[in-house]
Parts: structure tokens; C-alpha cells; sequence
């Protein structure tokens, strides 16, 4: 008999919404409202059953977890913001069955989830670069891949609507 074929599932976040007028320009924290949709990611993958989190070298992704980290009792791991392809081979070195959280960055989440196979719809090309929309921090996007066959993407949205989306009745 053949093993079975067991999927791996990757949850691409972007951080929450960071501070406005941070003390550190170059490493903001999370602003009230990031803080909050933080804590609704907690809420929202908290039972997703995942076991391993993996965040970038800044505060903002670290930030985002945080509440995710102690509801599953898991700590995440960061990884240099610049380097995608660092992230897709530590996700590729998850077993099967695994599911890994990424909390990345507008510019870093797309490059990700390319790597992975998918192209994330929605999002803009600023100076050569495929990103999320400065307000879009209420994309979650789920890819599975398969053992065999192409990677899948599921988009959701959690936490407060940004702005722009309830403006726009998207």
C-alpha cells in the first residue's frame, strides 16, 4: 500500500496596523487597533491547529502573534523580512500535516505565497514590487499544498474592515 498523502497548509498574514508616530521610525510598534486585530487573529486561528509560527525580524510581526503565541503555547520564530525564500524553505521543511502561520509584511506576503505557487489577487506593483495595499491588513489567505498537484488559496478576512474596504462596500 502507498502512504497517504498529507497536504501542508501555510496562513499568510500581514502584521496589524502600526503606530503612526512611532518612537522608532524604522521598527514601529503596533498601534491600539493593530493591537486589537491581533488579539482577533488569536481568536480566529487559535483552534486552527497550528504548529509552527513564524514572524519577521520586526517588532510589528513579532507584535502580531504575540497573542497567538500564548493562546497556543508556542513561540514564534523570526526570519530576515528580506529574505522569502529563508521562509519557504523552513516551511518546506515541516512535515506533513504540518500548518504554519507567517505573519509577514504588504511587501513580503505576496512574495511569499508566489514562492509557494499562488498569486494573491488584490494587490498592487509599486516600483517593480507586488504588495498588499497600504490598508489592506485585514487579508488572511490559507494555501494549501498538496503532497502532489498545484497549491490552492483560500482569502479571508478578519478583525475590523480597514477603511477602504467599508468605504468601497467591498
Amino acid at each position: 500500500d502507498a502512504p497517504p498523502v498529507s497536504s501542508r497548509t501555510v496562513i499568510l498574514v500581514r502584521h496589524g496596523e502600526k503606530e503612526s508616530s512611532p518612537k522608532d521610525p524604522q521598527d514601529p510598534s503596533l498601534s491600539e487597533v493593530g493591537a486589537a486585530r491581533a488579539q482577533d487573529l488569536a481568536r480566529v486561528l487559535g483552534s486552527a491547529g497550528a504548529t509552527k509560527l513564524f514572524t519577521s525580524e520586526l517588532k510589528r510581526t513579532q507584535e502580531t502573534l504575540v497573542p497567538l503565541t500564548m493562546v497556543l503555547g508556542i513561540t514564534s520564530e523570526p526570519l530576515p523580512a528580506a529574505k522569502s525564500e529563508l521562509v519557504v524553505a523552513a516551511l518546506d521543511s515541516l512535515g506533513p500535516g504540518s500548518i504554519a502561520v507567517v505573519c509577514g509584511h504588504s511587501n513580503t506576503v505576496p512574495r511569499v505565497a508566489e514562492l509557494l505557487g499562488v498569486t494573491l489577487a488584490g494587490t498592487i506593483v509599486d516600483r517593480g514590487v507586488t504588495m498588499l495595499p497600504d490598508d489592506a491588513y485585514d487579508r488572511l489567505f490559507v494555501i494549501t499544498r498538496p503532497a502532489i498537484g498545484p497549491a490552492s488559496c483560500l482569502e479571508l478576512r478578519y478583525g475590523v474592515p480597514s477603511p477602504a474596504t467599508v468605504s468601497s462596500g467591498k
